[in-house]
């Protein structure tokens, strides 16, 4: 045993080492710039951080986007799951492929595409003007409606798919006999449905609620300038302003965050129903 315990750490140690160097190393080099200030160790990065308006603005914005999304997303992945299991074999195949399809395209090219959507001259628009609704355009892009339903798009997958996986493990009896000892739609899914499949909402919901808080595409395109988050406020730190300390402290806001929201989701999935 021990001879094996030594083989497995001999076969893990080029992908530590690799890990380290490459990603590990880096990002504890840029988060320690968020506790330098002037040459000693510090959190007057993190106070100045939040002293500005901005800032805090910012924050609220994508820890606020962060949750509608995860829980629009989890709203959503719930029904379309439950339909997707109770189809048969061969057409939840396809349902199941159309839902994975998304992930196969490009995050730039599905962004884009919300601009032919919701643009100035684009088919809500258009259909908002050719019903009499208004006379002019509305602006729908650069707002955080248009971030939260870029970022719904791209993310939702990833909860229907954790969804169906923890959804296809229920016995198939329980629900059927939940609903023959009288118990409602709403009693059967917080009773039965929820705590059977809470798992599959940890891992549903931290894909998503992580991929909001760090996407930058999304809000970038559809945002703007108008729009920050984050992730934005980020790379202009780093890119514009050349501002490593507030770069680091952004960065380690957005490690604890994801973190924050794994542990919660953890904390749900293992309390009694």
């Amino acid at each position: 045993m021990f001879r094996n315990t030594r083989e497995g750490l001999a076969l893990a140690l080029p992908a530590a080492i690799f890990s380290t160097l490459l990603f590990i190393l880096p990002v504890g080099i840029l988060l320690s710039e968020a506790f330098r200030q002037g040459g000693s160790w510090s959190v007057q990065g993190y106070i100045d951080f939040f002293a500005s308006p901005l800032n805090r603005t910012v924050f609220l914005r994508t820890l606020k986007l962060g949750v509608l999304v995860a829980g629009s997303a989890a709203i959503i992945g719930y029904a379309a799951a439950f339909c997707i299991v109770n189809l048969s074999p061969k057409a939840r195949g396809r349902v199941f492929g159309m839902v994975v399809l998304p992930l196969m395209i490009s995050p730039v090219a599905r962004t884009y595409a919300w601009i032919v959507i919701l643009g100035r001259t684009g088919i809500v628009n258009e259909a908002i003007t050719g019903l009499g609704l208004s006379d002019t355009p509305i602006r729908l892009l650069f707002t955080e409606t248009a971030v939260y339903l870029g970022l719904l798009q791209l993310f939702l997958p990833l909860m229907i798919i954790s969804l169906v996986s923890a959804m296809e493990n229920i016995p198939r009896d329980v629900i059927p006999a939940a609903r023959v000892l009288g118990a409602s739609w709403f009693a059967v899914f917080f009773k039965v449905i929820l705590p059977l499949t809470k798992e599959g909402l940890v891992i549903g919901g931290t894909l998503v609620f992580t991929g909001a808080l760090t996407a930058y595409i999304t809000p970038a395109i559809l945002g703007g300038s108008k729009v920050l988050m984050l992730e934005t406020l980020l790379y202009q730190r780093v890119n514009v302003s050349n501002d490593f300390v507030s770069a680091g402290v952004i960065a380690m806001i957005l490690i604890v965050m994801s973190f924050t929201a794994n542990l919660l989701l953890k904390r749900i999935a293992t309390t009694r129903s």
